[in-house]
Parts: structure tokens; C-alpha cells; sequence
């Protein structure tokens, strides 16, 4: 087990001590899991608001002649078209079409552009970069150790982020603006990770706590955000459907099995497209004509007993499928999970293997909630 003593700090460490977080080794950073309690941290961001420190994620931000092309290369989703202030998500792909990570791409503006990567994935993807490099002109920086991120989430925090700005409210989602904070940029983002509204901030590390300190001091009773950690971001995301790097989303998962086509142009470079051609877009073509051989589906259950990651999904006493993720859903009030299924698999009532038991389960569409 890694040293604490050796793990990374962002830049909020002091904040989540100073509230009683309770911390834990995340993909090499010394991360809050929680401040008190899942469910509760869990239903605050469903009826009001959370702040999450996701200062971990990488931030890479290309410039140059060829910034959106190398980009084009490296993403599934096409990046050629995109608007300034856009925020477009995508996979990153071996040339066997396996998700490397899923990310998010910022234009900034022309020739300018961010990537936010999941943390654990970082020095992956950075190699990924270096060795896909090829002829195109860019230049490559992680900014990741030099800025903070935070994410507010909750159906409050547009009716407290409008106390200090008329504009971030008034957002699209999936678009982002920048705005100056004393001497500090920020760059503000309508998207995130919880299923709810919100907005995930990127901004200098030196300001970090200023900023926050700013933001939560025009709270009101009816605005109420407080702190959230790992394990509430992760039963949110779950209850959302959101596919998490390492459970549904793998070296040797694709993402059109992982039910992300969205997010996938299969005709760069094809005709009048004018896109590079991503990496692993021949075997993504390649499934797409054949078909994928799994689906990500969900599964309810009733009781308390919990699915978990790698358990085996039965039909008639058959292996069908693996659990990815699960959970007791705080919003629910009953254990949900997602799966991996054979794709020819039309039933609605299944099983799952947890070792001493197995427990029946409903197949159910994803996600499991919507705000």
C-alpha cells in the first residue's frame, strides 16, 4: 500500500481536514472519501448541492498549428467544427478500438484546446500522446499540479452561482466560460458527473481556497452546499448511468458495447470529412457493421445486499454476464447495478452470483435516475 506520506495533495488538503474527511489513496493523490456519511453527502447533492474536489483529474492543454488535429486523432468524438467556449466528450482508443480513457475536450479558442482526463489514467494518457506525436505541430503542458478543479453539483447551485455572476447561469450545457476572480481565471464548465445540474470550475492552485471561501460565503438557507467525497460521487454517478474508468470502461471494453455511440464519429476522414481519422476507428467500423457481442444494461434488486464489481449475472443457471458496478442507491432506496450482457439476451429477470447466495435481479433500462 502506498505511503500517505508519499501521495499527491491538492490544493483543497487543508479544507477537507479541517472538516473531517476522512481520506483515502486515489489514483495516487490522498483523496476525501467522506465527511460524515455517503447517504448523506449523496441526498444533499440530490436536493440541494455538494462541492467535490476532482483536482486529481488531468488537465492537459494543447496549442499550436495542429492542436485540433492531433486531437482529432487521439478522440473518438470529432473535434474539427468545434465552437469556442464548447465542451465535447469522447473516448480515447487503442487501435484494437479499447477505451484508454474517457475525457473531456475544451475549445478554448482557435489552435487552443484543454483535455480533462480521469487521474488514474494521466501518465497513460500522456504517454498515449507522446507516442501517437507523429509529424503534427503542437505543444503539450499538464497543467494538472498548477490548477485546482472543483465540481458544485445540486439543483441549488445555479440560484448561488447567480448571486456572483448573471452569466454562468444563463450557460448551455456542455459549454464553458472564463471569468476573472481578483487576478485569477477562471474557467467554469456546465457539465459534471452527478447526474444533477452544475458546474465544474478549473482555476489557478494559489486561489483555490479564495475561491471557494468567495463562492460558499453567499450560501443562504435555501442554498445550502456543503462538502461530498469519493464514495457519494460514485453511487451519483451510478444512480446517472455514467460509465466509470476501470469498471464499465476498459482496455479491452469498446465504447459502442459501453452504450456510447454518441460519442463516437465513425466517418472521420471518410468522404467530405475533412477530420483525422482516430485511433482504432477500423475496429470500431468493424464492430459496428458486425455488431457488439455485450451490452451495458442495469439491474435492479430488491433487499439491502449489494451487487458487486466482477460478480456473475445467471440466467437459468447459465454465466450471462459480469457486474461492472453496484451499490444500495441512497435515492432509490434499493441495490442497483450495471452489467455487462451477452447482447442476444432479450430477457427482463436474471440472477446474480455473490458468492454463498444468489440474488434475483430485474434488467432495467439506464439510467436508474433522472433529475
Amino acid at each position: 500500500m502506498t505511503n500517505l506520506k508519499q501521495l499527491q495533495a491538492t490544493p483543497f488538503h487543508k479544507y477537507h481536514v479541517d472538516q473531517g474527511a476522512k481520506m483515502v489513496d486515489f489514483a495516487g493523490w490522498e483523496m476525501p472519501l467522506l465527511y460524515g456519511s455517503i447517504i448523506d453527502e449523496h441526498l444533499q447533492v440530490r436536493k440541494s448541492g455538494g462541492l467535490f474536489d476532482v483536482s486529481h483529474m488531468g488537465r492537459l492543454r494543447f496549442t499550436g498549428r495542429d492542436a485540433c488535429k492531433v486531437l482529432d486523432r487521439l478522440c473518438t468524438r470529432q473535434i474539427l467544427g468545434m465552437e469556442d467556449g464548447q465542451v465535447r466528450y469522447s473516448i480515447v482508443c487503442n487501435t484494437q478500438g479499447g477505451c484508454r480513457d474517457d475525457v473531456l475536450v475544451y475549445r478554448i479558442k482557435d489552435c487552443q484546446y484543454l483535455m480533462v482526463c480521469n487521474g488514474a489514467n494521466r501518465e497513460k494518457i500522456l504517454g498515449h500522446i507522446e507516442n501517437n506525436r507523429g509529424e503534427y505541430v503542437f505543444k503539450l503542458k499538464d497543467e494538472t499540479e498548477s490548477t485546482a478543479m472543483i465540481a458544485l453539483q445540486g439543483p441549488k447551485v445555479m440560484d448561488l452561482l447567480a448571486k456572483v455572476s448573471s452569466e454562468i447561469p444563463n450557460l448551455k450545457r456542455y459549454r464553458f466560460a472564463t471569468k476573472n476572480l481578483f487576478i485569477a481565471t477562471l474557467l467554469i464548465s456546465r457539465t459534471g458527473y452527478t447526474g444533477e445540474d452544475g458546474v465544474e470550475v478549473i482555476l489557478p492552485a494559489k486561489f483555490a481556497n479564495k475561491a471557494v471561501d468567495l463562492m460558499l460565503s453567499n450560501m443562504d438557507d435555501a442554498t445550502t452546499i456543503t462538502p461530498a467525497g469519493l464514495g457519494a460521487r460514485d453511487s451519483l454517478r451510478l444512480e446517472a448511468g455514467m460509465p466509470l474508468y476501470g469498471h464499465e470502461l476498459t482496455e479491452e471494453i469498446d465504447p459502442l458495447c459501453a452504450g456510447l455511440s454518441f460519442a463516437v464519429k465513425l466517418d472521420k476522414g471518410v468522404g467530405e470529412n475533412k477530420a483525422e481519422k482516430f485511433i482504432g476507428q477500423e475496429a470500431l467500423q468493424t464492430v459496428d457493421q458486425q455488431g457488439t457481442k455485450t451490452k451495458l444494461v442495469g439491474l435492479t434488486l430488491q433487499g439491502k445486499r449489494s451487487p458487486r464489481q466482477h460478480m456473475d449475472v445467471l440466467y437459468e443457471s447459465k454465466v450471462i454476464g459480469v457486474v461492472t458496478s453496484g451499490c444500495l442507491s441512497p435515492t432509490l432506496g434499493h441495490p442497483i447495478a450495471m452489467a455487462y450482457l451477452g447482447s442476444d439476451f432479450e430477457g427482463d429477470s436474471v440472477t446474480i452470483d455473490i458468492g454463498r447466495q444468489q440474488l434475483p435481479a430485474k434488467v432495467v433500462p439506464l439510467p436508474f435516475y433522472k433529475k
